[in-house]
């Protein structure tokens, strides 16, 4: 299931009923086919300027455009120079000082072909399960230079 999709799934969860604990939330989401852990969630609830109430979780007016990070694709076309795979490593390399924030973005969207990513000040290491899916991240973030 992608980001967004539980993004959704979390915006009507919360906006249909009242969600008194990150853990009945965590729940839910099962319930609805979105297995996350804790630290997704929090994320999640970060991302989506979701606050706890006294009524449950609500969205903080104003909030949401001051916590969320550039879409990763402004992040790549932006800041990353070039994208490399070495064995089931990608080494990718950005402007100085922009590799921590394209890490976390990278980190963020949670796709299979990454396992982790490590973030310097200009380059990230980024490891993949297999050479195949090294080869297939580089391939997505080639095409958002682009």
């Amino acid at each position: 299931m992608s980001k967004l999709s539980r993004h959704n799934v979390i915006r009507e969860v919360v906006e249909r009923q009242p969600v008194s604990s990150q853990d009945e939330l965590r729940r839910l989401l099962a319930k609805r086919g979105h297995a996350v852990t804790q630290a997704t969630l929090s994320r999640d609830l970060r991302e989506l300027a979701l606050v706890k109430t006294a009524e449950g979780y609500a969205q903080l007016e104003g909030a949401h455009a001051d916590h969320a990070l550039p879409s990763l694709e402004r992040l790549v076309r932006e800041f990353v120079f070039s994208v490399t795979a070495a064995q089931n490593m990608v080494v990718i390399k950005t402007s100085a000082g922009s590799a921590q924030p394209v890490a976390a973005a990278l980190d963020a969207e949670e796709w299979p072909e990454m396992v982790g990513t490590v973030g310097g000040d200009d380059t990230i290491l980024t490891v993949a399960p297999d050479h195949r899916q090294a080869e297939k991240l580089v391939v997505r973030l080639r095409e958002m230079i682009r």
